[in-house]
């Protein structure tokens, strides 16, 4: 069974035991964003929490990668 998570204010579908990460990839978005110098895209890149390339918040928590943070039913993610 799927639930629902909250990202920039856009439904995304969870499938249970996915990180955001995941989450967000399954769902087609791939950045979500950008590098201080040159504005570059930045998502997913190492998958397993060695970069910090996907930084996001999830509920209002200081910035966690979303490769390493299991999806919970309700949580509100900002990206930055």
């Amino acid at each position: 069974m799927t639930f629902a998570i909250t990202v920039d204010g856009r439904s995304v579908p969870v499938v249970p035991g996915q990180t955001i990460g995941a989450a967000l990839h399954a769902a087609g978005i791939r950045s979500w964003r950008a590098t201080r110098f040159g504005a570059r895209p930045r998502g997913l890149f190492c998958g397993i929490g060695v970069c910090f390339d996907c930084l996001i918040s999830v509920n209002g928590r200081a910035p966690e990668r979303a490769c390493l943070v299991e999806a919970a039913p309700g949580d509100e993610v900002t990206t930055s």
